[in-house]
């Protein structure tokens, strides 16, 4: 009778987290790749499904894979998150370092200083950079009231307003793995390389560095697989000819209307983010 009772109660546990990864994942997942083989249609919604007389309808996966311009969004989707990855690895290791090396007492309050940009709403802080970009804002101002600039500079609907913006948002992604990587380095590794006679820059390359590459490698992904399909910052913040893939997708659900296409689009973002998922999965085993 336990025996019993066991073996109907031990697949519960699996059993709701399951059933929210059908309804939350799969199931989307599925509504996208069927919009993607429909038919467009002068209807609401604005589709034909493609199971009817005409079958499913290829043209949409045609169409992205020969344009030139979608091959575009797709190269400058990759570009903007591969140059978002390197800026926060840049701006995120001395700060996982600093974070790293702090007191325990401190260490703490500074985590949470990190994570405090994700207290505050998206847009707000999207606003906020607006507000210190624009020709009126604060930077401009700053600038004139000093003498420096004489004509308020372009700085909003900028490529550095939108890399501003991009690596404000996603810093913390790359912050935590590398504080996780750093925090487990074992300091008499430095030491002795210190007391060997290494100079700090060569206790950094030789040492610190190689300790910290896991943590690097899986920050850059956490990176760039999310802001390979931003559309908000760079339409709110970047220029008219920053056509991003999210930006492309967009426009084809909401202005041009051919859902079809919007789908194909979504689904090979997501065949080509499978490669850094499956890489960063890979390095989260290993570690």
């Amino acid at each position: 009778m336990h025996a019993a009772l066991r073996a109907i109660l031990r697949p519960l546990p699996l059993a709701v987290p399951s059933l929210w990864l059908a309804l939350l994942v799969a199931a989307p997942l599925l509504v996208v790749l069927v919009l993607a083989f429909a038919w467009p249609a002068e209807s609401v919604p604005p589709i034909a499904p493609p199971w009817g007389a005409e079958g499913p309808n290829t043209e949409p996966f045609a169409l992205v894979l020969e344009d030139s311009f979608y091959h575009a969004a797709f190269a400058q989707a990759a570009l903007v998150a591969a140059g978002t990855a390197a800026l926060c690895l840049l701006l995120g290791f001395p700060m996982a370092m600093g974070l790293a090396r702090a007191r325990p007492a401190w260490r703490l309050p500074l985590l949470m200083a990190v994570l405090l940009p994700f207290w505050t709403g998206f847009l707000p802080r999207l606003g906020a950079w607006i507000g210190l970009l624009r020709d009126e804002g604060w930077v401009n101002t700053v600038l004139q009231s000093l003498g420096l600039i004489t004509d308020p500079l372009p700085l909003l609907y900028s490529w550095p307003a939108l890399f501003l913006g991009m690596a404000h948002a996603y810093l913390p992604f790359a912050v935590l793995p590398l504080y996780a990587s750093l925090s487990r380095r074992d300091p008499a590794m430095e030491e002795a390389a210190a007391d060997l006679g290494a100079t700090p820059w060569a206790v950094f390359r030789t040492v610190t560095l190689p300790l910290a590459a896991p943590g690097a490698a899986a920050a850059f992904l956490l990176v760039f697989i999310p802001a390979a399909g931003e559309y908000v910052i760079p339409e709110l913040l970047g220029p008219p000819g920053a056509q991003l893939v999210g930006r492309v997708l967009w426009q084809e659900f909401f202005q041009n209307r051919d859902w079809p296409v919007a789908a194909a689009l979504a689904v090979l973002l997501l065949l080509a983010l499978l490669l850094p998922i499956l890489l960063f999965q890979r390095l989260e085993a290993r570690r």
